[in-house]
C-alpha cells in the first residue's frame, strides 16, 4: 500500500503545484473583483471563493504549468508575476464599481443630497446615491451568473498574459488607459440626466430670481430639486443599471478588445 502510495507522490505533488501557481493569480484577482472583492464580505469567504474558483481554473491550466521546481529560485520567478496580473485584471474590473460611485456623486451633488450619507461597499463612505446604484449594481450583475463569467474572464487572462509571464508593458499602458478614460465616461454617461436637470433647475431660478428680485428662490427651490433628484433616480435608475451591465459584460467576456 505504501509503494502504492509513493507512485501518487509524484502526481500530488505536480497537482499542489499547479493549484498554488493559479492561487496565486485568481486570490490576488478576487481582493479586487466587483461583488466577491468587497470589504464587506468576511476573509474567510473570500478566501472559500478563491479556492473554488481554483478548483474550476487548475485543470484547464495545469497542463501549461511546468515541473516542479527543485530551488526556490525558480519558484519565485514563476510565480512572483501571477501576484501581479492577477491585480492589474481584478483592477480592470473594479472600475466599473468606480464609475457606479462617480456616477452616484455626480447626481447627488447636482441635485444637492451629496450631505446624505450612505453605507458603503467599500471602506470611505459613499453619498446615498452612490451606495444605492452601487449595490444595485453588483445585485444586478450576480443575479445574471457572475461566477460564471468571472471563470471565463480568469481563464482569459491566461491566454493574454500566460503563467509565470511578466504583464507586458503595452497591455498594461493600452487597457490601463482605456479602462480609466472608460470608467469616467460611463460615470458621466449614467449621471447626464442629473446634470441636465440641475442646469434647467439654476437656469430657471436664475430667470424667475430675475424677474423677483424680492422672492427668496433658493428656499422654494431646495426642496423641489431634492424632490426631482429623487423621483429622477426612480425613474432613471433601471436604464443606468442597465447600461452599466452591459458595459460590464462585454468587458467580462473580452477583457482585451472589450473597452475599446
Amino acid at each position: 500500500m505504501i509503494a502504492d502510495l509513493l507512485t501518487l507522490l509524484p502526481i500530488a505533488q505536480s497537482a499542489l503545484w499547479a493549484g498554488f501557481a493559479v492561487f496565486l493569480r485568481v486570490g490576488a484577482m478576487m481582493s479586487l473583483l466587483p461583488a466577491f472583492g468587497e470589504q464587506s464580505v468576511p476573509v474567510r469567504v473570500r478566501l472559500g471563493v478563491s479556492l473554488a474558483f481554483c478548483m474550476i481554473i487548475t485543470p484547464a491550466i495545469a497542463p501549461n504549468v511546468g515541473p516542479v521546481p527543485e530551488d526556490i529560485l525558480p519558484a519565485v520567478i514563476t510565480l512572483l508575476p501571477e501576484v501581479l496580473t492577477g491585480l492589474f485584471f481584478g483592477l480592470l474590473l473594479r472600475f466599473f464599481v468606480f464609475a457606479l460611485q462617480i456616477a452616484g456623486t455626480i447626481a447627488a451633488q447636482s441635485t444637492s443630497l451629496s450631505q446624505i450619507f450612505g453605507g458603503s461597499a467599500g471602506v470611505d463612505p459613499q453619498p446615498a446615491m452612490a451606495h444605492v446604484l452601487v449595490v444595485a449594481g453588483l445585485a444586478l450583475a450576480a443575479m445574471m451568473g457572475l461566477h460564471v463569467h468571472f471563470a471565463g474572464y480568469i481563464l482569459q487572462t491566461y491566454t493574454l498574459v500566460p503563467l509565470g509571464v511578466w504583464l507586458a508593458s503595452e497591455i498594461a499602458v493600452d487597457l490601463g488607459v482605456l479602462a480609466v478614460s472608460k470608467t469616467f465616461v460611463l460615470g458621466f454617461t449614467l449621471a447626464a440626466p442629473f446634470l441636465i436637470a440641475s442646469l434647467i433647475y439654476n437656469v430657471t431660478l436664475g430667470v424667475i430670481n430675475r424677474a423677483m428680485p424680492q422672492l427668496m428662490v433658493s428656499f422654494v427651490g431646495a426642496p423641489a430639486i431634492t424632490a426631482g433628484g429623487l423621483l429622477l433616480l426612480v425613474l432613471t435608475a433601471p436604464l443606468m443599471l442597465s447600461l452599466w451591465v452591459e458595459a460590464f459584460s462585454i468587458v467580462v467576456m473580452n477583457p482585451s478588445g472589450g473597452w475599446e
